[in-house]
């Protein structure tokens, strides 16, 4: 049985081929769309989960340092260094496009700290620890990029295997079948009028015979 109502004719039959070949084109697209999705996706992952690693290596150096400078001049000393710390930074975003999305991209410069604290009320530690933290912004910067790709690619897979499912298992079987239903109808219709063509002429043949005979 047809799964697409359409009239069993060689125009139906015409037009389904092409609608087929259309299909089957755009599902073509739709793969290799997905397989660059995954593959971006998977790289962007592994790079997140890099990122993921060397920021918690950085946190757990800048807070070593933090604690080494603690020990050195105190807490009470670590915190007034900290209010008299003014660090800057350019934070840029921009985007870029792939397989139709817009892939964002976060960019941050950091600027040299201006402290306004005396040398002496400090120490190597306390500059240790504050160069450590500032690295982190950069890090950190990295991995909410790449997870912001990760949420943005995924989605965008989901979407494209949706679509990749509904042409595979439903629209392309559905014409397939139907298409195999007209050619099943038009070869069944040929064969009823060639029986049909032979006995008309099999009876002709008989009554001019008998015309003859009786002439």
């Amino acid at each position: 049985m047809a799964k697409i109502k359409v009239a069993p004719t060689k125009s139906s039959y015409l037009l389904l081929r092409r609608q087929l070949a259309f299909a089957e084109e755009g599902y073509e697209l739709l793969e290799q769309k997905r397989q660059i999705l995954i593959f971006e996706l998977m790289s962007r992952l592994g790079r997140a989960r890099d990122a993921e690693r060397r920021i918690a290596d950085s946190f757990a150096a800048a807070f070593a340092a933090l604690r080494e400078a603690t020990l050195e001049i105190g807490s009470d000393a670590i915190d007034r260094a900290a209010l008299g710390v003014q660090a800057g930074y350019d934070l840029k975003l921009s985007d870029q496009g792939l397989m139709g999305i817009r892939i964002p991209r976060v960019m941050v410069k950091i600027e040299p700290p201006t402290v306004q604290f005396g040398v002496a009320s400090t120490s190597a530690g306390t500059d240790e620890a504050m160069r450590r933290f500032q690295e982190l912004l950069a890090l950190l910067a990295e991995l909410a990029e790449l997870e912001n790709a990760v949420m943005r690619l995924a989605r965008e897979l989901r979407k494209t295997q949706r679509r990749c499912n509904a042409l595979s298992k439903m629209f392309i079987p559905d014409y397939r079948e139907t298409i195999g239903y007209i050619m099943s109808s038009l070869e069944e219709r040929e064969r009823e009028s060639f029986t049909i063509l032979k006995m008309i002429k099999d009876r002709l043949g008989r009554a001019a015979e008998g015309s003859a005979a009786h002439g």
